[in-house]
């Protein structure tokens, strides 16, 4: 089970995450892209930590919308529509709920994975944050099949993604900036997959702790 107070939490937990990472994010992305992604991040991220605080006693879908216009306003580049379509998608998934089931939680990390497919036009293997959401929703829905908890089943797709994005590092690039360097574009880690794969681990650490 995840709370809505446990929301608020993972927001805040992936806002300071980014924040420590900015200049990481920066470097990945200046290798093959515009080299903005950690400053827009972060950018976006500061407004919602900024928001926090007006979401006590909101819903888990009007805080996961609050968040989708915020972002889609404040980051530029491809990473706001992205982000934001993935917590718009979260937002319909969720629609009047104060607490998540592990069911429940497997309809946010698909529908989310669902409007990146749609909004960004990237497959599997293209040097994407759908190589990190993508095995990482197949871990999760494998583990509810298996009858585990959300814990357990977070854990299993924080593994895949993280597996998902070093199998970025090899990858020619097909989407964005990067896919215009070609060959150039082989050897260096997604950008976009590692703050996926951190906001995957964030929300893991938060529910983790609150088991104790």
């Amino acid at each position: 089970m995840i709370t809505q107070v446990q929301i608020v939490e993972w927001l805040q937990v992936f806002a300071s995450v980014i924040e420590h990472h900015k200049e990481d994010l920066t470097e990945l992305d200046a290798a093959i892209g515009d080299g903005d992604h950690g400053i827009n991040m972060d950018r976006g991220f500061k407004k919602i930590s900024s928001q926090l605080g007006s979401f006590t006693g909101k819903d888990i879908s009007s805080i996961f919308k609050a968040v989708s216009m915020t972002l889609i306003s404040s980051i530029g580049g491809a990473s706001g529509p992205l982000y934001g379509t993935w917590f718009l998608r979260a937002s319909s998934a969720t629609d009047g709920k104060q607490e998540l089931t592990t069911e429940d939680t497997l309809k946010v990390l698909q529908a989310g994975l669902d409007g990146l497919l749609e909004r960004g036009k990237a497959q599997l293997g293209d040097k994407t944050m759908i190589d990190v959401m993508s095995p990482a929703v197949g871990a999760f829905e494998q583990a509810v099949s298996e009858g585990l908890d959300t814990v357990e089943a977070l854990q299993r797709a924080v593994t895949a993604a993280e597996q998902g994005l070093k199998a970025t590092i090899p990858m020619l690039a097909k989407k964005g900036r990067a896919s215009y360097l070609g060959e150039r574009s082989l050897g260096h880690q997604d950008p976009g997959g590692t703050s996926a794969y951190w906001m995957l681990r964030s929300l893991l650490e938060v529910v983790e702790g609150s088991r104790g």
